[in-house]
């Protein structure tokens, strides 16, 4: 029976604790033999990331016991932290993995009895050895991967080197046994990609200021035994060229995606050539996106020619491309969020994906028919799904009448309904990164917001990636100023056609969101309220000034622009530098082991609203990172932003603590 309630007061049976169980994605997705293996996110173990392996009879188990936890720190957000083999003669497979408490390499054979032996050493030098994207060499002698060394305390004091682990264990205490296939002429790189014959590797570089999503290098090198790579040269990209993948194709061709031609599209380089050949552009859609993370995959060759590509205008397909003819299979299927990590065995190709109706899953695609099936991680509902949000991808016009993307979800309840002459409060959601976007894909958190009577809408707002670079690089010198405008543009049309009460509008976001968050409560009059988690509160001491990691430590250069030429607009546009201008409440949350936006910018942030007289709340977590994994800090930071909604919308929520505030 439907009743009518005010909204925020439903009923609901999703949970803060049943949200924080599903959160997190599989990734890395790998195929060993005909196994398929992926690390998966175990919020209540944690937070660690287990390594999990699909065998042949379809059975699902974990490849290392808690607390072992598959996870890279390179640039801080890692990257492909695993990989593996089969092995002939009956001898299992072999897998060579990172683990996140210490960083070192770990081999291990899952079906022998002996533990996983170190291969790396330790290193009391700063944030020490890291290692990321790791490829078996095929002698059987040797790991390689990316090596990030840090050399000094400070965030900027590391290098990065493609280098070779020899898989005896001999490096395990001598760091000299390592060796390096490459200097560190560039700041970044990726893994190692070994073309077919064996005889060269191709791998990605790029220098600051640069993010990899401005420019970045194809990089060739000559594999030479006992040595590094030799002729090394770049034979694609540019400082205003981003590839974001490279890979080789069966022929021996080069693969990769690049955006030269305004949207990440897939190229081919033939041997010996010097000039590429697009295989599908002008389609006016991604093939690619930002590498925030070493190692993710938009592409697969496939034996056979075909190339497997996660490709879309914002909600993503996986389809097959025939490079011949440039037409794309895509699998049919509920799916409207791919992943960017993709393996392939023979004609199958292993995705993941979700829609706005199932969580992230494994899904299987045979090549040759077009079939498509969940092989693991398979969604379950844990509730009716008629609590579910049914979300409508929109574009509402912006300042200056730009276009601004974004997914609308309306409160969706089946036993309660908005009372007559009432619009629902709505909660605007800005993505991090800035260079991000939010996915059309099912997220109980959202979930828990709509069941209860409260809208979200996510806003890609101009930055975003999914619609072309010139949709990114409207961001370009504007952070601060086209997100808090795009967001506001939204809240308002929402308001405007009564789809949302203009009175009860809330900006929330983490990390790059935050920063919109607070910057949109300094600078908009817009929201009555706002949740801000792990944020950049104060440029000035944000970037090169050394309280962040070195990989985005240049990323306001192009954000804002180089400080020395424009030093005010960094303080101008700093959240901390408006408190006097804030007046309405806000829940600040953060960890407390933060090293890409630590709590000192939350803490002085909070200095500067201490004695105002505007209500607010901070909550710091003890041993979480930039971005919550625990199970329990999850849930306390849902519970503790509903409270903050039901407090300054004026509705009863007493199943959530109340949120303690100051002013």
């Amino acid at each position: 029976m439907v009743s009518t309630a005010p909204c925020g007061t439903w009923p609901s049976p999703i949970d803060a604790r049943l949200a924080a169980s599903r959160d997190g994605l599989p990734e890395y997705l790998g195929t060993v033999g005909d196994e398929v293996w992926w690390t998966a996110p175990r919020p209540t173990e944690g937070g660690r990331r287990a390594l999990v392996r699909r065998t042949a009879d379809g059975a699902e188990t974990s490849v290392l016991p808690a607390p072992w936890d598959v996870r890279s720190r390179v640039v801080e957000y890692g990257g492909q932290p695993w990989a593996g083999t089969a092995r002939d003669g009956g001898a299992g497979p072999l897998v060579v993995f990172c683990h996140f408490p210490d960083q070192r390499l770990y081999a291990y054979e899952p079906d022998g009895a002996a533990p996983p032996r170190p291969l790396t050493p330790l290193s009391g030098t700063g944030g020490g050895l890291r290692w990321a994207d790791p490829v078996l060499h095929p002698d059987g002698a040797e790991v390689w991967c990316v090596l990030e060394e840090h050399t000094g305390e400070g965030p900027g004091d590391v290098r990065r080197v493609i280098a070779a682990v020899p898989l005896d264990g001999s490096a395990a205490g001598d760091r000299s046994a390592v060796r390096e296939l490459t200097d560190d002429r560039h700041r970044f790189v990726t893994g190692p990609r070994l073309s077919p014959d064996g005889r060269t590797a191709a791998w990605l570089a790029w220098d600051h200021p640069l993010m990899p999503w401005d420019g970045t290098l194809v990089m060739t090198g000559e594999v030479v035994d006992g040595g590094p790579f030799a002729s090394v040269t770049p034979v694609a990209g540019a400082v205003d060229e981003s590839v974001c993948q490279v890979d080789w194709a069966p022929d021996g061709s080069l693969l990769y995606a690049s955006d030269r031609g305004g949207w990440w599209e897939p190229y081919r380089l033939a041997s010996g050539s010097s000039a590429a050949t697009a295989l599908c552009a002008g389609r006016g859609e991604e093939f690619g996106g930002p590498l925030w993370k070493v190692g993710l995959r938009w592409f697969r060759p496939l034996d056979g020619g075909l190339v497997a590509v996660v490709h879309g205008r914002g909600p993503t397909a996986l389809g097959v491309l025939d490079p011949g003819t440039g037409e794309i299979t895509d699998a049919a299927g509920p799916w409207t969020e791919w992943a960017p990590t993709l393996a392939a065995h023979g004609a199958r190709v292993y995705g993941v994906a979700a829609g706005p109706r199932s969580g992230y899953e494994v899904v299987e695609l045979d090549a040759g028919t077009g079939r498509a099936r969940v092989v693991g991680a398979a969604h379950t509902d844990p509730v009716d799904p008629a609590y579910y949000p049914e979300p409508r991808s929109r574009t509402f016009t912006g300042p200056g009448g730009r276009e601004v993307h974004a997914h609308v979800h309306p409160p969706r309840n089946p036993g309660a309904a908005v009372p007559a002459g009432e619009s629902p409060p709505y909660v605007v959601g800005a993505h991090g990164g800035p260079t991000g976007r939010a996915p059309l894909a099912l997220d109980l958190e959202i979930a828990y917001f709509t069941s209860r009577g409260i809208g979200v809408v996510e806003v890609d707002y101009g930055g975003s990636t999914g619609y072309g670079r010139a949709y990114r690089e409207r961001l370009r010198g504007q952070w601060g100023v086209v997100d808090v405008e795009d967001c506001a543009a939204v809240a308002r049309a929402l308001a405007a056609e009564g789809t949302a009460d203009p009175a009860r509008l809330a900006v929330r976001g983490g990390s790059a969101g935050g920063w919109t968050a607070a910057a949109s409560l300094a600078g908009t009059g817009v929201y009555a309220c706002a949740a801000i988690r792990y944020p950049v509160l104060d440029l000035s001491r944000w970037g090169t000034a050394g309280e962040t990691h070195d990989f985005e430590s240049h990323y306001p250069e192009s954000l804002v622009g180089p400080p020395a030429e424009v030093p005010g607009r960094y303080e101008e546009r700093s959240p901390l530098n408006r408190a006097d201008r804030i007046d309405a409440p806000f829940l600040l949350l953060q960890g407390t082991d933060d090293p890409v936006c630590p709590p000192a910018q939350s803490e002085r942030f909070l200095a500067r609203m201490a004695g105002r007289g505007v209500p607010h709340a901070y909550l710091a977590f003890e041993g979480e990172g930039h971005g919550f994994r625990r199970a329990e800090t999850l849930a306390r930071a849902l519970e503790a932003e509903l409270a903050l909604y039901a407090r300054v919308f004026g509705f009863p929520r007493p199943d959530v603590p109340p949120l303690e505030t100051r002013g």
